[in-house]
C-alpha cells in the first residue's frame, strides 16, 4: 500500500502540474510566470534532479564493478556484454525504421505552416559530428578521477568493467575490496530512497515550469510532428519490447508495465535517463526479481547508449525536415539515415546534448539543410519526455531479457501475490 501510495502521489503531482503550467501559461501574465519559475518551480525541480543525480556517478561505479566481479567468469561477463549490446543496437534499427515507415506514411512535415516557428533558426549552430572512432577511443580514461568529476558515464563504465575484471581475476585477496565497494553501493540506494520521498514535489515543478515555458501555441504549430514521434513510440514500447519480453523471455508483459510504470513515469518528469539509473536499478531487482550482477550491469549500460527514443524522434524528425523543405529523399537516403542514426546512437554516447548532435549527423549525412533543426527544437523538451521514457523501459526490458538467459531471474518475485489478480 505504501508503494502504490508513493506512485500515486507522484502521478497526482504530474497530473496537478500540468493543469497549473496550463493555467498559468494561458491566464497569468508572463511577469508573474517568470517570478514563480524563477523563485518557486525552478529552484525545487533543480534540487530534486540534483538530489538524484547526486549519487547517480558513485552508484554506477560501485553497481558496475560489483556486478562485473559478481559474475566471476570472464566469458560468461563476454556473453552477457555480447547479448546486451545486441539487442539495444537491434532495438536501436528496429527503432528507426519504424520512425522512417511512419514518416512516409503519415507526412507529419506536408501542409505545416512554419512562419510562427522558423523564428528560431538563429538558435541553432552547426554542430561538426564526432569522428564516431574518436568516441571509442576517448571511452578509454587517461584519468578516472577526472571522469567522474565530469561525469563523463562512457568512461566511468568502460573503466568500472575493467576493474571488476580484474577484481574477478585477482580472486580471493580482491573480495574485501568487492565487499567494501557493495556496501557503499546499498547506501547510495538508501539514499535515493531517501530522495524519492520529495519526488511528488520534484514532479510538480518540473512539469509545472515545462508547461508554464514551452506553451501550447508552439505545440500546436508542430502537433502534427509531435503526434506522429508520440505514436512511434508508443509502438516501440507496446509491440517491440512487449514482444521482445514475451517471445525471447516467456514473461507477461503486463506484469512488467505494471510493476514497472512508476519508474515511466519518473522518466517522463525528469526527462533524464540517467537520473532514473538508481530507480530502475531498484525496481528490476526487488520488484523484478533479476538478480543484482544483472541489474548492475545492463541498467547503467543501458542508459549511456540505449537511445531508441531519442532514435525515432531523429527518423521522424528527418523525415519531416525533408518534407517541410520539399525534400523528396530517396530509398537510398532513407536507409542512410537508419544505419547513420544506428551507428551514432553508440558513438554519441559520452556527448552532452547527445540529441542534438546525433540529429545534426543524421541531418548533414542525408544533405537536409540544417535549419531545419530549429523546428524541431521548438518542441524537443516535450518530446524529450516521451523519448525518454522509451530510452528507460528498453534498459529494463533488455535487462529481463538477459537475466532470464543466464537463469538470473526470480519468477516467483515477477509474478507475485500483487500482480495474480491481472494475470486472471
Amino acid at each position: 500500500m505504501k508503494k502504490n501510495s508513493k506512485t500515486l502521489k507522484i502521478i497526482v503531482a504530474l497530473i496537478l502540474g500540468i493543469i497549473t503550467g496550463l493555467i498559468f501559461n494561458l491566464f497569468i501574465p508572463k511577469a508573474v510566470n517568470d517570478e514563480a519559475i524563477k523563485w518557486v518551480l525552478k529552484p525545487l525541480g533543480d534540487m530534486f534532479l540534483r538530489a538524484i543525480k547526486m549519487v547517480v556517478v558513485p552508484l554506477v561505479l560501485c553497481s558496475l564493478i560489483v556486478g562485473t566481479a559478481s559474475i566471476g567468469d570472464i566469458k560468461k561477463l563476454g556473453r552477457i556484454g555480447g547479448k546486451t549490446l545486441g539487442f539495444y543496437i537491434g532495438t536501436t534499427a528496429i527503432a528507426l525504421t519504424i520512425a522512417v515507415i511512419l514518416g512516409n506514411l503519415l507526412k507529419p512535415g506536408v501542409g505545416v505552416d512554419i512562419t510562427n516557428i522558423v523564428s528560431t533558426a538563429s538558435e541553432v549552430k552547426d554542430t561538426s559530428a564526432p569522428f564516431i572512432m574518436d568516441i571509442f577511443t576517448q571511452s578509454i580514461s587517461v584519468n578516472p578521477i577526472e571522469s567522474l568529476v565530469k561525469g563523463d558515464m562512457l568512461q566511468i563504465i568502460v573503466f568500472a568493467m575493467i576493474f571488476g575484471v580484474a577484481a574477478t581475476l585477482v580472486g580471493e585477496k580482491a573480495k574485501g575490496v568487492i565487499t567494501f565497494i557493495d556496501n557503499l553501493n546499498e547506501i547510495f540506494l538508501k539514499i535515493i530512497l531517501m530522495v524519492m520521498n520529495f519526488a511528488p514535489i520534484g514532479v510538480f515543478a518540473l512539469m509545472s515550469q515545462v508547461i508554464m515555458t514551452q506553451g501550447v501555441s508552439v505545440l500546436l504549430s508542430l502537433i502534427k510532428y509531435t503526434v506522429v514521434v508520440i505514436i512511434g513510440l508508443t509502438i516501440h514500447i507496446l509491440l517491440v519490447y512487449g514482444g521482445a519480453l514475451k517471445i525471447l523471455s516467456g514473461l507477461s508483459p503486463k506484469v512488467f508495465f505494471k510493476k514497472f510504470y512508476s519508474v515511466m513515469l519518473l522518466a517522463f518528469s525528469t526527462s533524464s535517463s540517467n537520473a532514473t539509473i538508481p530507480i530502475n536499478i531498484e525496481t528490476c531487482k526487488e520488484k523484478l526479481g533479476v538478480s543484482d550482477k544483472i541489474t548492475s550491469f545492463t541498467i547503467p549500460l543501458g542508459a549511456t547508449i540505449n537511445m531508441d527514443g531519442t532514435a525515432i524522434m531523429q527518423g521522424v524528425a528527418a523525415m519531416f525536415i525533408a518534407q517541410i523543405f520539399g525534400i523528396d529523399l530517396t530509398i537510398q537516403q532513407q536507409l542512410m539515415i537508419i544505419l547513420t542514426a544506428t551507428l551514432s546512437s553508440i558513438g554519441t554516447a559520452g556527448v552532452p546534448g547527445a540529441g542534438i548532435v546525433m540529429l545534426t549527423m543524421v541531418v548533414q549525412q542525408v544533405g537536409l539543410p540544417i535549419e531545419g533543426i530549429a523546428l524541431v527544437l521548438s518542441v524537443d523538451r516535450i518530446i524529450d519526455m516521451f523519448r525518454t521514457t522509451t530510452n528507460i523501459t528498453g534498459d529494463a526490458v533488455c535487462t529481463m531479457i538477459i537475466a532470464n538467459s543466464e537463469g538470473e531471474l526470480n519468477r516467483d518475485v515477477y509474478y507475485n501475490e500483487e500482480v495474480k489478480e491481472v494475470l486472471c
